[in-house]
Formats: C-alpha cells, structure tokens, sequence
C-alpha cells in the first residue's frame, strides 16, 4: 500500500514470519525484549527517585514483565505505578501468547501424527469421490442383476 509506513511495513514481515513456530518464537522474544527495555528505562524517567539508575529500572522491569515482582522496589509516582501497570498486563499477555503458542504446536504436531503418513486433505476428498462412484457402480450392477 501507498501510506504505509516503514513500521507498518517491517510489522508485516514480522507476523508473515511468525506462522511456524520459530517464527513465532523470533517474535515473542523479541517483543519481550523490546518491551521490557523499553519499561526500564521508561521507569528510570517515571520514578527517578525509587530508579535512580537504568540498571534498577531495568531489573524492575524483567521482575515485571516476567510476572514475578519480588516487590524490593515499587513506583511510587502515579506516571511509574501507570507504566507498572502496562508492564504488568503486557507481561500476562506475552505469557499467554507463548503458552498457547507452544499448546498449539502440540495439536499441530499430534494431528499430523494421527493423519495416516501421505495422506492429505486432498487425497481424503479424492478417495471420498471414488467411494462414491464405487457406491453409484455398486447400486447400478444390483439394479442390473434384478432387471435380468
């Protein structure tokens, strides 16, 4: 599209990517990433006073992001309980993403397994089209045999 924007544009590869699992794995971390960075420093600027440095902001928001919040240090400023806040649903949420992620390979990966080897969905609508004919061939010989 015209008015899309290098970010539109590098988000769309990102998730074009992310449909195998790898892909999506790439993703997750590096959105995990990215955000808990982005949160430490973020809070290093929201509450100076209980984060006076990036590496204190940066340790709160891997306690965060990671749900585990040991609680040695709290925000205290409303802008700094606002960002633990995000921090904390955002933190939820990429948990949720990587546990279905992982259950959804699962099922992919014990459906294949029950699918009898080289049969595919098409080879399954084929052999229900032959099943038919044979049903149609098998109804016209017994209405012959009775004719005769």
């Amino acid at each position: 599209m015209a008015g899309e924007t290098r970010f539109e544009r590098w988000l769309d590869r990102a998730v074009a990517r992310a449909v195998t699992p790898r892909g999506a794995a790439v993703l997750i971390a590096t959105a995990s990433t990215l955000i808990t960075v982005a949160a430490g420093i973020a809070m290093t600027v929201a509450d100076n006073d209980n984060f006076p440095t990036i590496g204190s902001g940066l340790w709160w928001s891997v306690q965060t992001v990671t749900t585990v919040g040991y609680g040695d240090h709290v925000p205290t400023t409303v802008a700094g309980q606002l960002l633990a806040a995000l921090v904390m649903l955002l933190g939820v949420a990429l948990l949720t993403i990587i546990i279905s992620s992982i259950t959804s390979t699962f099922v992919s990966r014990s459906s294949r397994e029950q699918t009898p080897s080289g049969v595919t969905t098409a080879t399954a609508e084929q052999l229900q089209l032959i099943a038919g004919r044979l049903e149609r061939i098998e109804a016209a010989l017994i209405d012959r045999s009775q004719h005769s």
